[in-house]
């Protein structure tokens, strides 16, 4: 834990005199340099900040795209929003979970190579159903051969990478 107190020192000192207007972009940046928002980290911003964890845990939890567990490697968002679901969405994550094993809770497959979790809105209505994947979004995911294609993609990057996953 010693580590990640160290990086979430070097990310504050990026921040001086900050307010509470500067705490998305903290949070975001501690979850990007650490995988998740951990409680060691909600309670140091805040004292940082002067700001209760309460606070920091409700603005937190307010946005979508924060995380307080560690997620896969290729972490996959499921659109569920109107559009999406009547394109296919539900098909979409029922197919992912079946060939993940995984729930659509972000809790990571076992090796630690993918997480799924379904979120209201993607933004992308138009191009239904969508997925993303670490932030890239793939459009038009309507056939079993389209899922196979990105998941086959990931696989792909994580051998080229090599070593194991963590």
């Amino acid at each position: 834990m010693e580590h990640q107190c160290d990086i979430i020192e070097e990310i504050l000192r990026k921040y001086p005199n900050a307010t509470r207007d500067a705490l998305v972009p903290i949070l975001q940046d501690v979850q990007n340099a650490c995988g998740c928002l951990s409680r060691e980290a909600v309670i140091r911003i805040g004292a940082y900040l002067r700001l209760p964890a309460s606070s920091i845990y409700g603005v937190a939890t307010f946005y979508n795209q924060f995380r307080f567990r560690p997620t896969g490697k290729y972490h996959i968002l499921v659109c569920r929003g109107t559009s999406c679901h009547v394109k296919g969405a539900s098909s979409l994550l029922l197919l992912l979970r079946g060939k993940l094993g995984i729930r659509e809770d972000g809790v990571p497959a076992e090796d630690g190579l993918f997480s799924l979790e379904a979120v209201p809105c993607i933004g992308a209505c138009g191009l239904g159903p969508v997925m993303s994947v670490n932030g890239k979004l793939y459009a038009g995911i309507d056939s079993e051969k389209k899922l196979d294609a990105v998941l086959e993609e990931c696989r792909k990057l994580k051998d080229l990478e090599g070593g194991t996953v963590q």
